[in-house]
C-alpha cells in the first residue's frame, strides 16, 4: 500500500512543478537562442554606435542567455562578413546603420528564411525589421542645453555623412536653439565622413574661429575627434548614441543617448521567448526610451532652465 502512494505522489510531482510554473509568471524562454551581428565600418571600440549595439547583446547574453557573435566590415566587406554570420546559422542576423542597408536586404532577399534586424534605416522586406529612432526628439533636448548656454550666440552642429539619420538630428538640435535662444546662429557642417577624427577636429576648429562655443556631433568617430578638440578649445560639447563624457571630460556636457543597446535587448528577449518578429518596423522616442539624455554634468541649469527642458521631454 505504501509503495502504491509513494507512485501516485511522483505522479503528481509534475502536474504541481507546472501548476507552480504556470502561477510564477515567469515567461519560458528558448534555449539556444543566437545572433549574428554586424558592426559599423567604425568598428567596436567607436565610443558610439558600434558599442552600444554591442552592450544590448552582451546583456542579453548575461540576462537570457543567448550566444553571439560578431563581425567588422574592414575595407567595406559588408556582404561577406554578414554571410560569415548567416553560415553560423544564428537565429537573427544584425546590420547596423544605414550603409549597411542594401547588404541586409540582399542577403535577405537571398535567404528568405533567415530573419534580419536592421538598425537605422527601413526596409519592405517581410524577414527584415527595421529599427529607426527619433533622433530629432533626443536632439531637440540638446539643441534647448546649446541655446541656454551659448554666450556667443553661434553654436555648431557637425555631421557624419549627409544622410537623412543625420538630417534629423540637425533638424531637431536647430529647432531645439531656436526654441531656447532665437538669436543664436547655428553653423552646420557634414564632414561625408563617419572614420575621420581628424577631420573632426579640423571642422571644430574652424567653427570655433567663427564663434561658436558650443558644439554638437552626429558624426561617429569623426565626432570623437570633435569632442577632444572642443575640450583643447575650451568649449562646450555634446555627445551623441552612447555617453560620451569619458572621451572629453572637460567639454562634454551630456550626450544624446540612442538607446540602440535597449533595442536590441528588447528584440533577443522577443526571439528567446518564440514570438516572431515579423518583418515589423519599430520607431523608438523619448516615450520608448529610444532616444534620452546622458546625466548633465559641468554646466548649472536655472530652475526656469530646469522647467523647459523637464517639460520637453514630457512632451
Amino acid at each position: 500500500m505504501r509503495r502504491m502512494y509513494m507512485i501516485l505522489a511522483l505522479s503528481l510531482i509534475p502536474f504541481i512543478l507546472l501548476g507552480c510554473a504556470q502561477q510564477s509568471g515567469h515567461t519560458q524562454t528558448k534555449e539556444n537562442v543566437s545572433a549574428g551581428l554586424l558592426v559599423t565600418d567604425s568598428g567596436l571600440g567607436d565610443d558610439s554606435f558600434s558599442d552600444s549595439a554591442f552592450q544590448g547583446l552582451e546583456r542579453a547574453r548575461d540576462e537570457l542567455g543567448i550566444t553571439f557573435d560578431y563581425r567588422e566590415p574592414s575595407n567595406g566587406q559588408y556582404k561577406k562578413r554578414m554571410e560569415e554570420l548567416i553560415q553560423q546559422e544564428h537565429d537573427v542576423i544584425i546590420g547596423l546603420g544605414f550603409n549597411a542597408q542594401s547588404t541586409v536586404e540582399d542577403l535577405a532577399a537571398k535567404y528568405p528564411e533567415q530573419d534580419f534586424v536592421l538598425i537605422d534605416a527601413v526596409s519592405k522586406l517581410e524577414n527584415v525589421t527595421s529599427i529607426t529612432f527619433k533622433e530629432d526628439e533626443g536632439s531637440f533636448l540638446i539643441g534647448l542645453l546649446a541655446g541656454m548656454k551659448t554666450t556667443s550666440d553661434v553654436v555648431g552642429y557637425i555631421g557624419g555623412e549627409k544622410i537623412p539619420v543625420t538630417e534629423r538630428f540637425e533638424s531637431g538640435f536647430k529647432e531645439g536653439v531656436a526654441t531656447a535662444n532665437p538669436e543664436a546662429e547655428v553653423l552646420v557642417t557634414y564632414a561625408n565622413t563617419f572614420n575621420d577624427d581628424q577631420k573632426g577636429q579640423s571642422i571644430t576648429r574652424k567653427m570655433v574661429n567663427q564663434g561658436a562655443d558650443n558644439i554638437f556631433h552626429a558624426a561617429g568617430f569623426t565626432g570623437i575627434g570633435a569632442l577632444k578638440e572642443a575640450q583643447a578649445q575650451q568649449i562646450f560639447a555634446y555627445g551623441v548614441d552612447s555617453d560620451q563624457f569619458f572621451v572629453a571630460e572637460e567639454a562634454v556636457v551630456t550626450s544624446m543617448l540612442k538607446n540602440v543597446n535597449v533595442a536590441l535587448f528588447n528584440v533577443m528577449t522577443q526571439v528567446a521567448e518564440g514570438t516572431p518578429l515579423n518583418g515589423q518596423h519599430l520607431e523608438l522616442g523619448i516615450e520608448e526610451d529610444g532616444v534620452g539624455l546622458a546625466p548633465i554634468r559641468l554646466i548649472t541649469l536655472t530652475s526656469q532652465e530646469q522647467k523647459m527642458l523637464d517639460e520637453a521631454q514630457n512632451k
